[in-house]
C-alpha cells in the first residue's frame, strides 16, 4: 500500500510542472504559416517569430493568466504596434490587435 501511494505522489509531483505552464507558452502556427513561440520574458509574455519570411522579429509582449491575456502585438510586415488581448484554448490562440480600439483585427494560430 505504501508502495502504491508513493508511487501516485510522484506521478502527481512529476506532472505538476506541466500542469503549472502557462496555457500561453509553446509553440504555434500563425495563419501565414510562420511559427510564433511564446516565452515568459521579465514577467510578462513574449511572442517570437521562428520560421518564416519575418524570422526573429517580436510580434507581441502580453501579460496575464490563465488563458486570458493582454498588451501589445506588432505586425511583423510593417512593424507597426497595436494594443492587443489573448484567450488560449487547449489547441488555439484567439489574437486580437486593435487600432484606436475601435480598428480591431483577429487571428486565429494553431498549436503545434
Amino acid at each position: 500500500m505504501k508502495s502504491l501511494l508513493l508511487a501516485a505522489v510522484l506521478a502527481v509531483s512529476a506532472a505538476s510542472p506541466a500542469l503549472s505552464a502557462d496555457p500561453i507558452l509553446g509553440k504555434w502556427r500563425a495563419p501565414g504559416g510562420g511559427i510564433v513561440e511564446v516565452t515568459s520574458c521579465g514577467g510578462n509574455y513574449c511572442a517570437t517569430v521562428i520560421t518564416g519570411q519575418h524570422k526573429g522579429k517580436s510580434v507581441g509582449r502580453m501579460s496575464g493568466s490563465e488563458g486570458n491575456y493582454t498588451g501589445e502585438v506588432t505586425d511583423p510586415r510593417d512593424d507597426r504596434t497595436y494594443s492587443g488581448s489573448a484567450s488560449v484554448s487547449a489547441t488555439q490562440l484567439e489574437l486580437t490587435g486593435c487600432a484606436l480600439k475601435v480598428f480591431c483585427k483577429t487571428q486565429v494560430w494553431v498549436r503545434i
